[in-house]
């Protein structure tokens, strides 16, 4: 596929409770420093709500909120994996763990450092 061109990428967590699929061009990732992120220490991309489709029942998934319980955290309710989270800055966007993609190599894209701690 052409770098930077739209792909479907299929994704799960560990056991295959949690089954979903992103749209994206992978301008970026991210990290944050945030004390979720920190301890997950997941990389994201940052994709629109419509970007991304739950294809199992939302059921397998636990939600975790903390500080301003603005973003939505979720994890497998089995295995525990963090597969993504509602954004708390830009709420009609996940954050999607790159780790939770089927084949995916994060190789050669751009890593921005997002700061979370200090956001009020």
């Amino acid at each position: 596929m052409n770098e930077g061109a739209t792909r479907t990428c299929p994704g799960g967590c560990h056991c295959g409770a949690v089954r979903f699929e992103i749209d994206s061009d992978f301008p970026e990732l991210t990290t944050c420093d945030c004390s979720i992120c920190r301890r997950r220490n997941a990389l994201m991309v940052k994709v629109h709500e419509s970007r991304l489709r739950l294809l199992t029942d939302p059921a397998a998934l636990v939600e975790y909120q903390f500080h301003t319980h603005t973003a939505r955290h979720f994890f497998c309710r089995t295995c525990g994996i963090y597969p993504f989270h509602r954004k708390r800055v830009t709420p009609d966007h996940f954050g999607v763990n790159v780790f939770c993609l089927e084949g995916f190599d994060p190789a050669g894209i751009p890593v921005r450092a997002t700061v979370g701690a200090g956001t009020p």
